[in-house]
């Protein structure tokens, strides 16, 4: 690594929605994989000597300040009230949340040398910010709106209702504008950027999201494995219930091949532990389908999987499947293979972008039951195959989506910036 030219000394993430905390209870409404990237992401900057404050917004009496580990600290800032408001609903509040945040700032006497923020309502909030402050921010996009449109399809005027699209797209164009520098989870997201936003610009770098592979990993020799109640043999998911993970496609595909696979079992996981409607709405889909298909005896739910379990599912399933219609990134497929499982990822995932083809993974178009069926049966069936991919897969986790890794590339991005 080069020698330094400027140490940075503090940071300020910005990542207005989602239940953020030390430990977050992944599967609630909007906290996934994008809360994970920047509280590990925050973790690994402060192992590098840096004080990193990760911005989120104050509700239902959470604490103004809390750490979420050494020189990491959550700050949390008011707007909207004390209920929660999903990311769709939250704009109206944004310009409060930037004065609020302004004042915060002012009256901790806090400076930063680099605003960094995650998806389009944080990113409007450091273009205001950094307007105010006269700072420069750089922010990770995770997903686009014009991408998310084309991928997920429905009727315009209901996925509108849903999404506010024509909103999100018209400020994601105001930040490509006025952001110092892009961090892209992929190269894919900078064709994207280019294809529905005509981005030009140069003043970016790509960076895969992470994962923390001191939790997930294969078991050390010797080293007994949590006991989980799951069935012998099983093919795993786990996620955030919503309608863009393709969970339909994944149960329609699994009931193709039910009848050849008599030991095959699907275990899904996930989900929150107090469901919204949308979640309450899509498990009734889903159940629909698994009535219709036959296959209640061969699917478990098990709803929300503590922490400390994760890593177990992940190492006892057969393998693991990422049938997403759109995924930004797929950090649950890298966790699965820093874990030695084996995985089928859709095409419509960014991280098949660092995965090789029958080498390291499965890729498929997860819309087309009979090739998705296809995959189950081949990683069923070969176990040389099925190793092989497992093998590789687990050394690709572990050099390339290290969380160390990303943070010493990311400090790089920063001082170049600070510098220039």
């Amino acid at each position: 690594m080069k020698k330094r030219k400027k140490k940075i000394k503090r940071i300020c993430m910005l990542t207005v929605h989602g239940y953020v905390d030390p430990k977050p209870v992944l599967g609630k409404t909007d906290t996934g994989g994008q809360v994970t990237y920047v509280l590990e992401l925050s973790r690994a900057l402060a192992k590098e000597g840096i004080k990193v404050d990760i911005y989120t917004r104050r509700f239902q009496n959470k604490k103004t300040i809390e750490r979420a580990g050494k020189n990491v600290r959550i700050i949390r800032i008011p707007c909207g009230g004390k209920r929660f408001i999903p990311k769709e609903k939250l704009f109206p509040y944004l310009d409060t949340y930037v004065r609020n945040m302004e004042r915060f700032i002012k009256e901790e006497a806090l400076e930063y040398e680099v605003i960094h923020s995650h998806y389009w309502d944080a990113g409007y909030v450091a273009m205001r910010l950094s307007e105010r402050l006269d700072h420069f921010f750089v922010h990770t996009f995770h997903s686009l709106g014009a991408w998310k449109k084309e991928q997920m399809g429905g009727k315009p005027a209901e996925m509108e209702k849903l999404y506010s699209f024509k909103q999100r797209i018209k400020y994601e164009k105001m930040i490509f504008k006025k952001v110092r520098a892009l961090v892209m989870t992929s190269s894919d997201m900078i064709k994207r950027s280019e294809k529905f936003y005509g981005y030009k610009g140069r003043n970016h770098i790509v960076l895969p999201a992470g994962v923390n592979t001191d939790v997930f990993r294969p078991l050390k020799r010797g080293e007994k494995e949590r006991k989980i109640d799951v069935p012998q043999n099983y093919i795993f998911w786990v996620g955030r219930f919503a309608a863009n993970k393709g969970l339909d496609y994944l149960l329609r595909a699994f009931a193709e091949v039910v009848t050849k696979a008599k030991d095959l079992f699907l275990v899904i996981g996930g989900g929150s532990t107090s469901p919204k409607p949308k979640e309450k709405r899509l498990r009734k889909e889903l159940q629909k389908i698994i009535d219709s298909t036959h296959i209640k005896n061969r699917v478990f739910c098990t709803r929300h999987i503590k922490d400390k379990l994760l890593p177990a599912y992940y190492r006892k399933a057969k393998f693991f499947v990422l049938p997403s219609k759109f995924e930004p990134f797929g950090m649950t497929a890298a966790e699965a293979m820093a874990c030695g499982t084996p995985v089928i990822v859709s095409k419509r995932a960014g991280i098949t972008k660092y995965l090789k083809n029958g080498n390291n993974c499965l890729s498929v178009n997860p819309a087309n039951k009979k090739d998705l069926s296809w995959t189950f049966q081949v990683l069923n069936r070969n176990t040389t195959y099925r190793n092989k991919i497992a093998k590789n897969g687990s050394h690709l986790a572990r050099t390339e989506f290290s969380w160390t890794r990303i943070a010493e590339r990311s400090v790089e991005v920063y001082e170049e910036l600070v510098e220039g």
